[in-house]
C-alpha cells in the first residue's frame, strides 16, 4: 500500500478516490497486522480524509459544470451524490463515537 499522509483517509478507497472508480472500504482482517495503519485514531484519520477527497472532487467537478467546461451532469450528479453518502456516514460515526463517550462517562468506577 503506498504512503497515506496523516491528514488524508485515502486508505480505503483505491488512488482514483476522485474518479469514477472508488472502492469500498476495507479495514484489517487481524489483530498481528500492521499496528500503525489499524490504529483507531488512523482508520478516523482516513475516513474523514477520503470524506473531505470526495467532497472536493464533487466540488470540482460542479465549478466545472458550471463553468461549462463539461458536459456530463450524469457523472457530476453521481460524484455529488457519494460525497453526500460520505458525509452523512461520517456523521453517523461520529454521532456514535460520542454516545459510546457519554455511556463511559456516566458509568460508576
Amino acid at each position: 500500500m503506498s504512503t497515506i499522509p496523516t491528514n488524508s483517509l485515502s486508505a480505503f478507497y483505491t488512488p482514483s478516490v476522485g474518479a469514477q472508480s472508488g472502492t469500498l472500504p476495507t479495514l484489517p482482517t487481524s489483530a498481528g497486522e500492521d499496528a500503525g495503519e489499524s490504529s483507531f485514531e488512523s482508520v478516523l484519520k482516513n475516513a474523514v480524509g477520503a470524506a473531505q477527497q470526495l467532497d472536493t472532487s464533487a466540488q470540482q467537478q460542479v465549478t466545472q459544470l458550471a463553468q461549462g467546461d463539461r458536459q456530463d451532469i450524469h457523472s457530476v450528479m453521481i460524484a455529488v451524490e457519494k460525497a453526500d453518502v460520505a458525509f452523512q456516514l461520517m456523521m453517523q460515526v461520529r454521532n456514535k463515537i460520542v454516545n459510546a463517550y457519554q455511556e463511559v462517562s456516566k458509568m460508576q468506577f
